[in-house]
């Protein structure tokens, strides 16, 4: 899999006024939200259909993820859900009695019940299913369900995005850092992908995900990165499509379930391998015994 960028069209950011919209909204009333007494959850599901995604934007992200267009002749890849989910997801956070200046992207987990056509429109329900606070940060887990009238229910995804919310008290230790897991040494690399400084940016126009701490260095910068930073979506989506090439010698329906955690910033440029551990352990990293980026794990059939 190792590459190079592959100049992705500035034609496919036509195709993503629903995410960039949804992107400003929710920017913009994280700049005026107020802290709310609270949040009662699961939330009433939200219900969205939106038309079939344009193939030429589906071929050009399966191949800036490293994937193979046989793959996906006829269905659409599950780790492209964020392009067609975000602007509902968002919606589930309306009310949120947090800061979400300070949301991070924790992970997320993908079911995989049947293929996903891409030629029909996609029929969503989306709810925030739980708050997890436990004083020092809030996770919110949100569930978004993808399918279509001849194939309902095919994809479930549910996304993880975490909220700082701890304030010492005067006086009191700072906690002790955690270490970050690393990539175990005796895993087995089974992809390796050349990033360009460019890379958030190709993405971005890909999915519509166009936070600028991805493809702007001096917003990265400001955010205390020392260049831009690779969205997780982006490790994940390269992460599965180097599982089905090699793990699944390239038939990607045998994926059933993947759940990752983005660990660390990826920062660009860089140059990256996938590795597994067994048969269900994952990880994105510089090398065996170096830090890990994302880690998870995964069944297949």
């Amino acid at each position: 899999m190792e590459g190079s960028t592959m100049g992705v069209s500035k034609k496919h950011i036509l195709q993503q006024g629903p995410v960039i919209r949804s992107f400003l909204s929710a920017a913009a009333a994280a700049l005026t939200q107020k802290p709310s007494s609270g949040l009662d959850t699961p939330t009433a599901l939200l219900h969205r259909t939106v038309p079939p995604r344009d193939r030429a934007m589906v071929r050009d992200y399966v191949k800036w993820t490293g994937g193979s267009s046989a793959s996906y002749k006829n269905v659409l890849p599950s780790h492209l859900f964020p392009q067609w989910g975000f602007p509902l997801i968002a919606k589930t956070l309306d009310g949120i009695p947090y800061d979400m200046k300070k949301v991070l992207n924790g992970g997320c987990r993908i079911e995989i019940n049947g293929p996903l056509p891409s030629g029909e429109p996609l029929i969503m329900e989306a709810c925030l299913q739980s708050i997890d606070d436990n004083g020092r940060r809030a996770v919110l887990k949100q569930r978004l369900v993808t399918g279509t009238a001849s194939s309902p229910n095919a994809l479930v995804t549910y996304g993880y995005a975490i909220v700082p919310t701890g304030q010492r008290e005067p006086g009191a230790a700072k906690p002790k850092k955690k270490e970050r897991p690393r990539v175990p040494d005796n895993a087995r690399e089974i992809a390796r992908r050349k990033l360009h400084p460019n890379s958030g940016w190709e993405f971005a126009l890909l999915t519509g995900d166009f936070n600028p701490v991805h493809w702007v260095r001096p917003y990265a910068k400001a955010a205390g990165f020392r260049n831009c930073i690779l969205h997780g979506y982006g490790t994940l989506a390269i992460a599965i499509e180097a599982l089905n090439k090699v793990q699944f010698s390239g038939d990607a329906s045998r994926l059933q379930t993947i759940d990752v955690k983005f660990v660390r910033p990826l920062v660009l440029p860089q140059t990256v391998g996938v590795y597994v551990l067994g048969t269900g352990e994952i990880f994105v990293g510089d090398h065996p015994g170096g830090p890990a980026y994302m880690t998870g794990v995964f069944t297949h059939g």
